[in-house]
Parts: structure tokens; C-alpha cells; sequence
């Protein structure tokens, strides 16, 4: 699948490829000459604003977080992600695309036990601010809370407010829950970055785009489409472990630095073992 950075303007190509048991998904970065790999773990993770970036090498992969959100509700894993570019592709804003392209391709089950961690208590990080925490989950899935709340920092009229989200992730219902829901900024945001250079070849047609009255020259798929948005910024998030997570993930105003900051508190603090099939 091809498309082009939201923060570059550079045109990208992305090819899905199977790997072998225990790889996990590398990123492999094809313009370079030593075509280098970049683990999709939270150790490689490089804190750069507004976007999840990876770094090994010496080079860089960012705004990997819809990828990572595919591949982890789709449940796919031992995966090498073939890029031409630093920065993936925005697409529409949303895990839509991403999903379309791993439809066109075979799944295969293979022979070696998938790694999971089980929370089996309390943690938080973050402040009274924006926080997010996990918890143990009884039924053994992976449910999540999100709450989202723009009157806090902004103007309590606005269109987007105070909206929260709470489901349990499967392939199904990230496919009809969360895979939709596209990237979206404020109108002076997006003002702000232009400015800088940044987004030049971004329209509100590319993402949702946000002035007092709703989305500029767009329309909403789904009437909570900000929560279920950064809800899907989690999943990608999330998939940092390196493995799948079994428990509750509660999340206030969290971005991307404490999802992640929560992902490396739980891999001190948890066992990682071992159930399921892997899929390529």
C-alpha cells in the first residue's frame, strides 16, 4: 500500500510481510543501504510530540501507532512492516486502509505459543490531570475505558467535550468500534503547524479538522468518532509489550508518553508467559 506522511508530505510505500515465530513486528527500513530493523517495542520508542516514533541504528520509523493498532486488533503478530520512508502513511486518519491491505493477504497459524501479559494489580501513571491505569480483568480479555475531556482545556462549547468509550477488544469489534475513527485537531492546531511547515499536503479532507462548529469540510462516521480515535492511539500503544495484555485499561486525557509509560511499568512490575497460536 502506498500514501504519503502527514508531517513530511513524503510519499510512502508499506508491504506487509510474514516473519518467522518469536519475531514479533520489526519495521524494516528498505531506503536505507543496510536495510535496518527496528524492533516494535516500547524500549525503541523515541518521545517525539503527537506521534509514536521508533528508533534503532540510527534510524527512525514515527507515526507507527495505526499500524501497530492493526496489527494488534487484528491479532497479527510476527510481522515485518517494509517502509521507504521514515513516516508511515496518514491515509484517511483511521486503521481503515491498513486493514484493507492485510484483507488481501493469507494468515497462518504457526507452530509456537504466544506471549501474554496478565495484570494482576493496580497501576497508574500519570497525574490528576491525564492518567491511565491498569487493572486486573477477571474474564481474561483486554477491555478498555477511555475518557476524553476537552472542556478541561478548552472552551466547554466546543464540539467535541467530554466523551468516553468502553469495550472489549477483539478483531471484531476493533474492526467495527475503532478502526474508523480518524486523527483530529483543532482548527488553530493545524493553523499553528502549517506555520511551521508541517502538514502542507494535509486537508480536512485527510482528517478532522475542528472550529467551534464541528468538523471543517467533513462529516463524522460516528457521533463519538475523538474517543474512539484516541481510544485506537492506545491499542497501537499498547502493542509496544510486545505481547498481548489480559486486563482493564482505564485512560483519562492519556497521549501517547504515558500510554507508553504505562506499558514499561507493567513489564517491571508483570510476568509475561506464554498460551495461543502465533499467526503470521
Amino acid at each position: 500500500m502506498a500514501g504519503y506522511g502527514y508531517w513530511s508530505g513524503l510519499d510512502v510505500r508499506v508491504e506487509f510481510r510474514p516473519a518467522p515465530p518469536d519475531t514479533g513486528v520489526v519495521f524494516v527500513r528498505s531506503d536505507l543501504p543496510e536495510r535496518c530493523r527496528i524492533p516494535a517495542v516500547v524500549g525503541q520508542r523515541v518521545e517525539i510530540p503527537r506521534r509514536t516514533t521508533l528508533a534503532a541504528g540510527g534510524a527512525e520509523v514515527e507515526m507507527v501507532e495505526h499500524v501497530m493498532a492493526t496489527l494488534a486488533g487484528l491479532q497479527i503478530d510476527n510481522c515485518e512492516v517494509w517502509v521507504d520512508r521514515p513516516e508511515m502513511p496518514g491515509c484517511d486518519g483511521s486503521s481503515l486502509p491498513f486493514i484493507a491491505a492485510l484483507s488481501a493477504t493469507e494468515r497462518v497459524a504457526q507452530p509456537a505459543l504466544r506471549e501474554t501479559l496478565v495484570v494482576t494489580r493496580t497501576t497508574r501513571v500519570g497525574s490528576d490531570r491525564c492518567w491511565v491505569e491498569a487493572s486486573p480483568e477477571p474474564d481474561g480479555t483486554l477491555r478498555l475505558y477511555y475518557e476524553l475531556d476537552y472542556e478541561l482545556d478548552h472552551d466547554a462549547q466546543g464540539p467535541i467535550g467530554r466523551q468516553t468509550l468502553d469495550l472489549c477488544l477483539t478483531p471484531q469489534t476493533f474492526c467495527t468500534e475503532l478502526a474508523g475513527a480518524r486523527t483530529f485537531i483543532l482548527q488553530e492546531e493545524a493553523e499553528w503547524l502549517r506555520q511551521q511547515g508541517l502538514g502542507q499536503r494535509v486537508t480536512c479532507h485527510d482528517l478532522l479538522v475542528f472550529d467551534q462548529q464541528g468538523p471543517v469540510g467533513n462529516t463524522l462516521r460516528f457521533p463519538d468518532e475523538c474517543v474512539r480515535h484516541k481510544t485506537l492511539d492506545l491499542v497501537g500503544d499498547l502493542a509496544l509489550a510486545g505481547c498481548d495484555i489480559q486486563g482493564r485499561i482505564t485512560a483519562y486525557r492519556s497521549g501517547h508518553r504515558l500510554n507508553a509509560q504505562l506499558v514499561q511499568e507493567l513489564l517491571l512490575q508483570e510476568r509475561v508467559g506464554r498460551c495461543r497460536c502465533h499467526v503470521a
